[in-house]
């Protein structure tokens, strides 16, 4: 089973070069490389630039490098998607899709632009709209792999408060989560983006996993280490899920279709969960360079 690891996503602002070298040495599995939000009008360009340069120029190693465009809407949104077609980038991640046509409007301006079939597209879920076509547009076309919660554009749009248990939040992160899985995709929450707040970001972690997020995307270098914790099976769940898969085959040896683990009842399903469980840790594992790989029981 081959997977890989999606703990932790970082938004990295395309205008600031230190930040682009920086990301090279960051323990991120994704990088998304900022041409949007983080990018102010008059240096959209300058970013554009910058960016294609920088994956160009390489170094980044095991980390997954997302190019973020602006709209198609925008001024800039072609011209990013022109330079993304062919930068070498794994992903292109486009902002505020609402309908299963924007997906496939980003994706014929790519095919025009000359993109691979390799490079993949993943799209920022983040208006009331969206959730209500979510379904719709994890189905909009195959280049499509990854659907990216904008859970601060949602709640803004919404009119919601900002809580601790995001109860507000949860009506449009199931609907993503389940859109996602319907159609085979990952699937990223949302940014925490209060920094100092650590325990509100460990909880928003640990629910994210919870609900069935592969990862989190996040605002700054600091929230790593948190994130690729969180999102990563320790070493508890890792031996768990080995003893699962060997018990299994040993009843299926006997002719018994079901055994018992730790007390639990075990069936295919939970062999199918247990063998992902290993997959992911022994790709984490295989992240060259990564000094959060190692498995370590995770603290309560």
């Amino acid at each position: 089973m081959s997977v890989r690891p999606r703990r932790s996503a970082l938004y990295m602002p395309g205008a600031n070069l230190r930040a682009l070298e920086k990301a090279r040495a960051l323990a991120a599995d994704v990088l998304i490389l900022d041409l949007e939000d983080a990018v102010a009008p008059d240096a959209k360009e300058l970013a554009r630039t910058q960016v294609v340069n920088a994956i160009a120029a390489g170094g980044y190693g095991y980390r997954e490098l997302v190019v973020r465009t602006n709209g198609l809407d925008t001024p800039w949104g072609h011209a990013d998607l022109q330079a993304a077609a062919t930068s070498g980038a794994h992903a292109v991640l486009i902002p505020k899709v609402d309908s299963s046509e924007s997906v496939r409007m980003a994706d014929r301006v790519l095919r025009a632009s000359g993109a691979p079939d390799s490079l993949r597209l993943w799209v920022m879920m983040e208006t009331p709209r969206a959730m209500l076509n979510a379904a719709d547009i994890a189905g909009a076309c195959p280049r499509l792999e990854c659907l990216v919660m904008g859970t601060s554009d949602l709640t803004k749009d919404l009119g919601a408060l900002v809580t601790r248990d995001r109860l507000p939040m949860i009506t449009g992160l199931g609907l993503t989560l389940l859109a996602a899985r319907a159609h085979g995709l990952a699937v990223l929450d949302g940014v925490h983006v209060d920094l100092d707040d650590e325990a509100g970001f460990a909880d928003a972690c640990r629910q994210g996993r919870e609900l069935g997020f592969d990862g989190k995307t996040l605002i700054h270098p600091r929230q790593l280490i948190a994130a690729n914790s969180a999102f990563a099976p320790d070493a508890d769940e890792v031996s768990r899920a080995q003893r699962i898969i060997a018990a299994h085959a040993d009843a299926m040896a006997a002719g018994r279709g079901i055994t018992v683990v730790d007390g639990r009842l075990v069936e295919a399903l939970h062999v199918e969960t247990a063998r992902a469980t290993v997959a992911l840790a022994a790709a984490i594992a295989a992240q060259a360079g990564c000094p959060y790989a190692g498995l370590q029981p995770r603290r309560a």
